[in-house]
């Protein structure tokens, strides 16, 4: 597969295309597979897989596949395990860290391509692509997501493409942000699962032990016909729990994701210990999100100011707008014209349709019915 030659023509129209469906209000789906159709006119690839994240973790919350990569899913669990387990330079954590925003595999080894172990063990013997050029999904130091994109035949990725790509970061990232918020939860029923379900995965990868239910909690992390395995998103918690285990890093892994009912979902992995410390086994559970644990995210995800975000956050509290003035110090005026900007951004009309939107009618409908001993709601 030749690759194109990039024209300043063509980089500004891919960049124009991608800007104005970043504001569209697509869902993640018809975000990604237009980008993806406009991408391709200009950046040939055989296969591409783009990923959400949780913008507090940058662990991957759900994937999509595209090109020779659609429905190949046997070995996303591995994946999660290397992308998350691993260090290497162009990881998407070790991106972020080092604010690379896009890369070549090519580009970064200095031609050596071997020199990466997701390259030499993974992605060359189970598909044969001989570069991968990645991008991060980044906007104000937050990461939503990424991208993937492979070739094969011993092609690579130019210096210039990896560079549009790069420019690319903040239109596509503005559009997962928005493209989260496009759908709304689904009404619920008595078929969810009752209580939290709990994997514990073992040294090799492989899954010893699931929880009545657990299977029916990852069902919901298929996100549609072009979606990677749904236990990926559990794979990369537990190769990120084996870095805490060993030190690594100092904070338990967790991710919160939007399930394919729409509802906001919360995993944490903990590495297990036994009578003489840690075990080689890692425990993740699964379990419905709390309003404490969504509201920073999806406040994040109507890109308020920060001083949007004092004004929302006194909202949600039900202070009123003179109170609000007070406590930050503003005039009654300057606290309506910022409210007027965050109905603006969430696409509501009040405060109740703000409450509304911010929880997602995922916890609202259900305010009144009977809470069990956990502090949760029963059904």
């Amino acid at each position: 597969m030749p690759p194109t030659t990039l024209t300043p023509l063509a980089v500004e129209r891919v960049m124009r295309d991608v800007d104005c469906l970043s504001r569209a209000g697509l869902c993640v789906d018809e975000f990604f597979a237009e980008v993806l159709d406009s991408l391709g006119r200009v950046l040939p690839t055989e296969g591409a897989c783009v990923a959400t994240a949780d913008p507090a973790t940058g662990l991957v919350t759900s994937s999509r596949k595209y090109g020779d990569l659609v429905h190949r899913n046997t070995h996303d669990h591995e994946w999660g395990l290397r992308e998350y387990g691993d260090v290497e330079e162009t990881t998407f954590v070790r991106m972020a860290e080092t604010g690379r925003v896009a890369a070549s595999v090519h580009q970064v080894t200095g031609g050596d391509v071997a020199a990466s172990r997701r390259m030499d063990e993974f992605m060359r013997p189970y598909f044969g692509f001989d570069d991968e050029l990645r991008g991060l999904f980044l906007e104000d130091g937050r990461c939503w997501g990424a991208v993937a994109m492979f070739r094969g035949g011993g092609e690579h990725f130019a210096p210039a493409e990896v560079e549009m790509l790069a420019g690319l970061s903040p239109s596509l990232a503005r559009g997962v942000r928005s493209g989260l918020l496009a759908s709304a939860a689904e009404a619920f029923t008595d078929e969810r699962p009752h209580g939290p379900g709990v994997v514990i995965v073992g040294r090799d990868g492989e899954v010893l032990q699931m929880s009545l239910g657990a299977e029916t909690w990852i069902e919901e992390l298929v996100t549609g016909a072009h979606s990677g395995a749904a236990i990926s998103a559990v794979s990369a918690l537990v190769g990120a729990a084996r870095r805490y285990a060993a030190g690594e890093t100092t904070t338990p892994p967790r991710s919160r994701l939007r399930a394919r009912n729409g509802m906001w979902l919360v995993l944490n992995a903990t590495p297990l210990t036994g009578p003489d410390g840690l075990t080689d086994q890692v425990v993740v559970t699964i379990e419905e999100a709390r309003p404490p644990e969504i509201v920073p995210l999806v406040v994040a995800a109507f890109d308020l100011t920060a001083r949007e975000r004092d004004v929302t956050q006194l909202v949600l509290q039900g202070v009123d707008t003179k109170e609000i003035a007070a406590t930050l110090h503003l005039s009654a005026y300057t606290v309506q014209d910022h409210l007027k900007a965050v109905f603006a951004k969430a696409d509501v009309r009040s405060r109740r349709e703000l409450v509304s939107r911010v929880f997602f009618d995922q916890y609202q409908p259900r305010y009144g019915q009977e809470v069990g001993a956990n502090g949760w709601y029963v059904s």
